[in-house]
């Protein structure tokens, strides 16, 4: 198995969205925003080879949309979707998997390419995009609160095409790679576990977006379910102590990785490290 990081892009999010009821003062301290209250945000993807499998989990935004929406996004840098792919050795061709960990805009919108003519393509055409079969009912019957992140060009497309492969409960997609199954932040989010080299990395996506929402008040306004979410944390950070699981941050734009450990105030993260490093811990 052969495993490779890479930030699509970067974005700007609402500070207090993103720390729901936590004060500015508390969060700002670990995660500074700026005079709009804006803060910085990362956008990683990973790709799992397998040998006879490519797997990509999430696919970014996408280019799609028109300039009002980009104009709400602010993006800024990263190295783009197909352009990170290449610099690995990868075209979208070669994608047999894609794991949507859930379906807001920015973790699905990459997908789906629209052509000049105004229909629509897959961007993988020769894979499957793996999504829980509760958050695809969920999105598709979509409610008013996550309406503006579903977004039908980025959904329809991956059915009426034939991409569309529904994950029922948890379990293994393929040797080494487990897909878990919450519903605090939207319903049937899947959160990816991977075993590697005798260590277990998870892709922990909107569960634990930073580094810094580890304490379990540290919440997202966007979560549905905040109290969902709280014990969902709280379980899954007891697992993870136990496991020395290494917690692979999509949205942090300061650190990639880290581990978790006890402390008198409860399990926090260490401090952070880039997945280039992990491997080289392990030895690849």
């Amino acid at each position: 198995m052969k495993l490779h990081s890479f930030n699509i892009e970067n974005f700007k999010a609402d500070g207090g969205a993103m720390f729901g009821v936590v004060p500015k003062v508390l969060w700002s301290r670990v995660y500074p925003s700026d005079e709009n209250n804006l803060i910085p945000l990362a956008l990683r993807s990973m790709i799992i080879d397998t040998g006879d499998r490519v797997i990509l989990i999430d696919d970014g935004i996408g280019r799609k949309q028109d300039a009002k929406f980009f104009s709400h996004v602010y993006n800024f840098g990263g190295e783009g979707l197909v352009e990170g792919l290449a610099a690995r050795g990868y075209r979208p061709e070669d994608i047999t998997d894609v794991i949507l960990t859930h379906l807001h805009y920015d973790h699905c919108g990459g997908g789906v390419m629209k052509n000049s003519d105004g229909t629509y393509a897959l961007t993988f055409p020769n894979a499957k995009y793996h999504i829980s079969k509760a958050q695809w009912e969920w999105a598709i019957n979509s409610n008013s609160r996550e309406a503006d992140s579903f977004l039908p060009e980025n959904l329809l497309p991956m059915r009426d095409l034939g991409g569309l492969s529904l994950i029922e409960k948890e379990g293994a997609l393929t040797p080494g790679v487990y897909l878990r199954i919450f519903n605090g932040h939207t319903r049937g989010q899947i959160i990816p576990m991977i075993s590697y080299m005798g260590k277990t990395i998870v892709f922990v996506a909107d569960l634990f977006p930073f580094r810094a929402h580890l304490p379990l008040p540290y919440i997202m306004s966007y979560d549905v379910e905040p109290l969902i979410t709280l014990k969902e944390k709280e379980e899954f950070l007891e697992e993870a102590l136990k496991g020395d699981y290494i917690f692979h941050y999509q949205h942090d734009f300061y650190s990639e990785c880290s581990r978790v450990m006890k402390t008198p105030r409860g399990i926090r993260a260490t401090e952070g490290f880039t997945f280039e490093s992990f491997l080289k811990e392990v030895g690849e």
